[in-house]
């Protein structure tokens, strides 16, 4: 079944596989942790780009498991309203993503033993328990994104792993900053599963798959979004209070007019036309991240 009106090259198959519109989000965990650890006068590049690659790898090999496991659980209908998967959509067959997706996590696993040698054993633990959460989220026996878990794998995975990891492995040790900074990161991520959630309600409904969205419905999920990226902007002001952090933290607040238009389409669209909403919220958590580390850089230099 091809969904492409004109064929597509295999370069463009596999992008569209890799969805690189995720990516800006997998690299904001990464670039506000690594800020964290230079206000602390503890950055090291070589071990902030591993853990950067690292974590776009454990995002390109998320993707792909989520689009074989979808399609292997039948989620993945005509009636879908996301991106076009590949195999679903026919463009490769099952065996090359499963092939794809064990490359792609190899590769991340090397960047992960270079992290281990430099940071140890902390970090394998870390990396696996990554690399299985990457799978268990539409995977395995008890797929968490299917039964309503999807929230907390992305939190715990995407947000305090990846933030607490990248300060982990140019500090070698973690801080009540690192860990402070790993809360509105993680969900900033949480908001932008809960968009596609919210997008796939009819769909997930119609093939079993049980999140948050499909259980409690439109309007629930819209203020769950709200609330989400709320509670992120509120994060600055306890680090600060809780005397972790300066209160040049609050200058992630500048990405704060980013949020408002998304609030409002979240209210108001459905279906396809959250598909942007999905970017746009990637876009304003790497906008966060930016702001947060500009923070954290302005916090080092007037030391």
């Amino acid at each position: 079944m091809n969904h492409s009106a004109t064929p597509l090259s295999r370069f463009d198959v596999w992008k569209l596989a890799a969805r690189p519109r995720t990516l800006p989000a997998a690299s904001a965990p990464v670039i506000a942790a690594s800020a964290a650890a230079f206000a602390d006068g503890s950055f090291d590049l070589l071990p902030g780009l591993a853990a950067l690659l690292g974590a776009l790898l454990l995002q390109i090999g998320a993707n792909f498991a989520n689009d074989l496991f979808d399609f292997q659980k039948g989620a993945d209908t005509a009636e879908r309203t996301g991106p076009l998967r590949v195999t679903s959509a026919g463009l490769v067959t099952p065996r090359e993503i499963k092939t794809a997706m064990a490359m792609v996590f190899g590769l991340a696993a090397l960047c992960g033993v270079y992290l281990a040698l430099h940071a140890g054993w902390p970090v394998i633990a870390i990396g696996v328990l990554s690399i299985l959460g990457a799978l268990a989220y539409t995977g395995g026996p008890y797929p968490l994104g299917y039964h309503g878990l999807g929230e907390v794998a992305v939190f715990i995975f995407f947000g305090l792993a990846a933030v607490c990891g990248t300060y982990y492995v140019q500090a070698l040790r973690l801080s009540p900053a690192a860990v402070w900074t790993a809360v509105p990161l993680g969900l900033l991520t949480v908001a932008i599963l809960i968009v596609n959630n919210l997008r796939d309600i009819a769909t997930d409904r119609a093939s079993g798959k049980h999140t948050l969205a499909a259980r409690f419905g439109a309007a629930w999920t819209q203020r769950e979004y709200v609330g989400v990226v709320s509670a992120a902007y509120l994060m600055p002001i306890g680090m600060w209070l809780s005397g972790a952090t300066s209160a040049w933290v609050m200058l992630a607040w500048l990405s704060l007019p980013l949020a408002f238009p998304l609030f409002k389409k979240v209210r108001t669209l459905t279906g396809r036309a959250l598909n942007p909403v999905l970017a746009q919220t990637g876009q304003l958590e790497l906008a966060y991240a930016l702001a947060l580390a500009l923070g954290f850089v302005v916090q080092r230099l007037l030391a």
